[in-house]
């Protein structure tokens, strides 16, 4: 009996408990019901009407963390009527899917819910926004408020507030009614991936503050009403990151700029119907994009030959009809001479075909067809004069006075046999004057910076150019500026001033330029602003910049005040997917896209359910560290997902563990896979991945046979060393801080549907010491797999990156034969690749006979293949400081990806993407990683000594984060 009773006893306590800890908090409970209330058609919801714990007796849609409601998910459910406007105490909300129903009057305030994540209320009737909408917002990562026509007639603005959302990736809000400028704030969010703002009223020009791009990918500025967008492009070119740039339907204007083609990831560019004119860079006609629209602007000259996938250019004012045709001489230096003006909108509406005497504005020609005269008086020019102005050999007259004009006249205009005469009267031309011949007459009066203010004369000799406070304006002509321009060189209405006062006014203009950049150096040092860091750029244009993003200090001087938040996913990421090409090609209305993962801490529910409860279908590898599978979001996105298995957890495991995290959250980069996610929950610690669907580099090189895959040719070998080289280089050098990652191989490298790669697997990297140029060391216990290991660690256990070096040049050797580093069944002299390949790599003809049968090797071929084999010896130098670092690399590396063309390879598909450019544009998505190279890296290395299960903390803890 008092056995029974004990039981008795502690069932109803543990029941009791039961309830307690499932009780829904009552705030939550009320607002809840409140909600369902307020709707015209609730029965949709299913919601128990008598049910008072949605979080311990779930309610449809509904989820929870302990008592407090967490998410509300109800898209696509034709839900009908009003919000309830204190949703925000619902403090414990991260994620609010209200999209695509029929909700309708006020959004309400979501202010002070520091822990939301998701907010999605697109494709509703709300009416209005409130200005505090966003205040308090700390977590913040996607908001989408598209085809809402908030705040009626209005409009209205993005608030300052959402400058507290410090972690925004994505901010969707097409056809929203926001009018105004863009605010200037926006560029200051530098984890702002995706900026969706087609089809509003906004106006201006685009901030400066978006100079450098941010970690912009996407960016949809398309089809403003009202007028629309103005200013130049030309800060869009500063966006390394971007993949689609849709400006259409605006009023940009000026040239295209030729740093265009510094976008590198680019594949949709869309610039119809501005006014955009000039000629199309070369730059940009050499972007292996898979879309480009330049239809209906003014632009000028030759149409090039695209090598984009999908090129239109209609409703231009080029010269030609056909692609590749150049436009005639005279036409082409009329057009330079254009560009030397910024391209006035006069001008280039009026200049416009092949024939430059067809009523071409200020340009006359003589019977023979031939140019004969520029006049252009009184046009309100800017700019500088054009040498190619010296081509038209048939020109007697220039008349462009009384503009505004500047710099030096080009000398080969002096070789113009048929000149007579030249008006740059009452400009800002700079001195000194060419000499020309004494039959031609120049005209250079009011050009203020000429001592003495004003000439009209024939062009000195050669024995007769100005000296310094030497008149030599001719007899009877005044000596008195024009009353339109100020000695200054402003238009004023002043009479003028005796020549010393002009001389005192030249010393004084001299002297403004020379302090001028003195001063602005000082302000800098000021503010400071790193300047050697500026110059590091400016000479640096042609290097590609990272696509990554790191987090910096709020305050470099106080390490306290680090923004400590891990970074987004760098997809686009939704729950649906865009429905068609028609809403891009016409509005550019798509949906939102957001990847569920992108707070990184992700519940072992949400795994379970995109993994099928990690079914053995979805399985993608084993290694000492567990399973990687396969999963699959709601919108079709695939996921690599890393489980380690409880057997796997050790100190040295949870450190690597938490290794790849901190990594992972401080560096990004297009060629270093993307860490997702990770969840710890009792004894689950898992990681979520981008999925590569290739797979590692090594299946490709040494089991593609088994696999029945098709073998990597030269081509794509030569891409793939090129990208993981680019990788390293930006983890070493290019980082906010520098890393060595310590297990660089082939089975670490993974590779996207288009065989780009990215390295993996980070578990084991350390932070490099401070200045770390290869010659600083830090001493590690060893890890790392036999066979890549460089000599010096693995004897003393110091490692700097040239560590990492040695490794890519082992990668190297295994691109050219196809040999694993290590492979204990090959003959004893060939058993380490690294040791056999310096003895083979000198000698041309056993270096031929080494290269991998599959690569079927011709002369043509072997030349970059020796050039390669030569940078795999230097990086596998015996002494550190013998061997290059990456940016060498890099260096040897990319001229081959741009210059080796094969002569009998020319019929090679891959996927749309050029390999015969510098770097290449076209890249897949790269949105699917890890995969099957973690079921190789034991088999493959031969001895990996850890484990491998790389990088995850038990120093974190997870909420529900369904």
């Amino acid at each position: 009996m008092r056995s029974y009773l004990v039981k008795f006893v502690t069932l109803s306590l543990v029941s009791l408990a039961v309830v307690v800890y499932a009780q829904t908090d009552a705030n939550d409970l009320a607002i809840l019901k409140s909600f369902r209330d307020g709707l015209e058609n609730p029965e949709i919801l299913e919601w128990p009407q008598n049910g008072d714990d949605p979080c311990g007796q779930p309610w449809k849609h509904v989820y929870c963390s302990g008592s407090r409601v967490n998410q509300i998910q109800l898209q696509d459910m034709n839900l009908k009527g009003p919000l309830p406007q204190n949703l925000n105490k619902l403090v414990m909300l991260e994620r609010l899917s209200l999209q695509r129903n029929q909700f309708t009057g006020p959004i309400p305030s979501l202010r002070g819910l520091s822990k939301l994540i998701y907010a999605y209320l697109d494709y509703n009737k709300f009416d209005s926004i409130p200005s505090d909408f966003f205040d308090g917002l700390e977590l913040l990562q996607s908001v989408a408020f598209d085809g809402n026509n908030l705040n009626g007639t209005e409009g209205w603005s993005i608030p300052n507030g959402l400058l507290d959302a410090a972690q925004l990736t994505n901010f969707s809000c097409m056809s929203c009614n926001l009018v105004g400028p863009l605010p200037d704030f926006l560029g200051n969010l530098s984890s702002l991936e995706n900026l969706k703002l087609s089809t509003n009223k906004l106006s201006g020009e685009i901030p400066a503050s978006f100079k450098g791009g941010m970690s912009l990918q996407n960016l949809w500025l398309n089809d403003q009403q009202g007028g629309g967008l103005t200013g130049t492009i030309d800060l869009v070119a500063t966006m390394p990151s971007l993949t689609t740039l849709w400006l259409h339907g605006n009023q940009f204007t000026g040239a295209i700029p030729e740093s265009i083609g510094n976008l590198t990831e680019l594949k949709d560019l869309n610039l119809n119907g501005n006014q955009l004119v000039g000629l199309v860079p070369d730059s940009l006609a050499n972007m292996a994009l898979e879309k480009l629209d330049l239809n209906n602007n003014q632009l000028m000259g030759p149409i090039p030959k695209f090598k984009a996938i999908n090129a239109t250019c209609t409703s231009n004012s080029f010269c030609q009809t056909s692609p590749g045709v150049p436009c005639a001489p005279e036409v082409m230096a009329l057009v330079e001479f254009l560009s030397g003006l910024n391209y006035p909108s006069r001008l280039a509406k009026s200049w416009t075909g092949n024939n430059p005497c067809a009523s071409w504005l200020g340009v006359h020609c003589d019977a023979k067809g031939k140019v004969s005269s520029i006049i252009l008086p009184n046009y309100n020019l800017s700019g500088t004069l054009s040498p190619s102005v010296g081509r038209l050999d048939s020109i007697t007259q220039i008349q462009l006075g009384n503009n505004n004009l500047r710099g030096l006249v080009p000398t080969n205009w002096t070789g113009l046999a048929s000149l007579t005469k030249l008006d740059l009267s009452s400009n800002d031309i700079s001195p000194p004057l060419p000499a020309f011949k004494t039959t031609v007459n120049v005209v250079s009066a009011g050009n203020p910076l000429f001592i003495g203010g004003n000439q009209t004369k024939p062009a000195p000799s050669p024995n007769n150019t100005l000296s310094p406070g030497v008149s030599d304006t001719p007899p009877g002509v005044s000596d008195t500026p024009p009353a339109s321009k100020s000695p200054s060189g402003n238009k004023g209405t002043g009479s003028g001033s005796s020549n010393s006062h002009i001389s005192t006014q030249s010393k004084r203009s001299t002297l403004v330029a020379i302090i001028a950049p003195v001063a602005s150096i000082a302000v800098v040092a000021i503010l400071g602003i790193p300047i050697l860091i500026y110059c590091y750029k400016q000479q640096k244009q042609t290097f590609n910049a990272p696509s990554s993003l790191v987090i910096h200090p709020r305050d470099p001087s106080d390490s306290d005040s680090m923004v400590k938040i891990a970074v987004a996913n760098n997809t686009i990421g939704s729950t649906s997917t865009v429905s068609g090409s028609a809403s891009r090609n016409n509005s550019g209305i798509g949906e939102s896209h957001v990847l569920e993962a992108g707070n990184l801490i992700i519940s072992v529910q949400v795994l379970r359910n995109v993994t099928k409860n990690f079914a053995p279908d979805n399985e993608l590898g084993r290694g000492g560290f567990g399973v990687v599978y396969k999963g699959e979001l709601d919108d079709g996105t695939k996921i690599a997902v890393k489980r380690m298995e409880a057997g796997a957890i050790s100190r040295k495991a949870l450190d690597e563990f938490q290794a790849e995290i901190a990594v992972l959250s401080k560096v990004r980069h297009r060629h270093l896979v993307s860490l997702l996610g990770y969840s710890i929950e009792g004894y689950e610690r898992i990681l979520v991945y981008e999925y590569m669907p290739q797979g590692a580099l090594s299946k490709h090189l040494f089991h593609w046979k088994s696999l029945k895959l098709e073998p990597l040719s030269w081509k794509r070998r030569l891409n793939i060393a090129l990208d993981v080289a680019r990788g390293m280089e930006y983890l070493h050098n290019l980082a906010h801080q520098s890393f060595i990652h310590r297990d660089l191989k082939s089975s670490n490298i993974l590779l996207a549907d288009d065989f780009r790669a990215k390295v993996s697997d980070f578990g084991l990297v350390k932070l490099a010491p401070d200045g770390e140029n290869g010659q600083k060391s830090v001493v590690t216990r060893l890890a790392g797999t036999f066979g890549y290991l460089a000599p010096e660690y693995a004897v003393t256990g110091k490692v700097t990156t040239k560590a990492d070096v040695f490794s890519f040049g082992v990668v190297l050797m295994e691109l050219l034969t196809g040999l694993m580093a290590l492979d204990e069944d090959r003959p004893e002299e060939s058993r380490y690749l690294a040791a056999w390949f310096w003895r083979i790599k000198s000698d041309k003809e056993t270096l031929r006979a080494a290269i991998d049968p599959a690569l079927d090797v011709k002369d043509e071929k072997f030349e970059s293949i020796s050039v390669i084999a030569e940078l795999a010896g230097h990086c596998t130098a015996r002494e550190p400081n013998q061997r290059p670092d990456m940016s060498h690399a890099v260096n040897v590396l990319a001229p081959l990806v741009e210059k080796w063309k094969p002569l009998d390879d020319d019929t090679e598909e891959y996927c749309g993407i050029d390999y015969s450019l510098p770097l290449n544009q076209m890249v897949k998505g790269w949105q699917e990683a890890e995969g099957k190279d973690l079921s190789l890296d034991l088999a493959d290395s031969k001895s990996s000594i850890p484990a491998r299960p790389t990088g995850f903390a038990d120093s974190f803890t997870s909420a529900d984060g369904r």
